[in-house]
């Protein structure tokens, strides 16, 4: 909190909201107010994704806090045929912003995470299908 450079805070997969906004508090208590707060999945019982892609976090935290709070579909399913329609979802839930993973050759990325990342073309695509919806609910891209 002390570095005054802005924090991208990712909720952590057992982690609560509470406790998601409580971590907050302790980087603005020291000074920086520049806290994002990310919302990446958590643990469930569900075995077929990465985790659990919590959307009902996003107008939780708008309930109880100030911070701007983006939603990562790439890391919160695991799955890119997912990103995309969890990514609509997010928008529509109220996200203000996506922190989406995308790479031209995803199946030599070095960071191991290609198969959540999207092909540049299906990127494009994606921005086309949001804009309609945050239009929709009355939100600029």
């Amino acid at each position: 909190g002390q570095t005054r450079k802005p924090v991208l805070l990712k909720r952590g997969m057992s982690a609560t909201v509470k406790e998601l906004l409580m971590s907050a508090e302790y980087i603005l208590s020291a000074g920086n107010l520049n806290v994002v707060l990310c919302e990446r999945g958590v643990r469930g019982f569900e075995d077929s994704t990465r985790n659990t892609l919590d959307l009902s976090c996003v107008p939780n935290v708008q309930g109880l806090s100030h911070l701007p709070i983006i939603v990562d579909p790439s890391h919160g399913t695991g799955i890119r045929s997912l990103v995309a329609p969890m990514s609509r979802a997010a928008l529509a839930a109220g996200a203000d912003g996506l922190l989406l993973e995308v790479h031209h050759d995803p199946e030599h990325s070095m960071t191991g995470d290609g198969v959540q990342s999207l092909f540049p073309d299906q990127f494009d695509q994606l921005m086309q299908e949001l804009r309609p919806i945050a239009e929709v609910i009355g939100r600029e891209m």
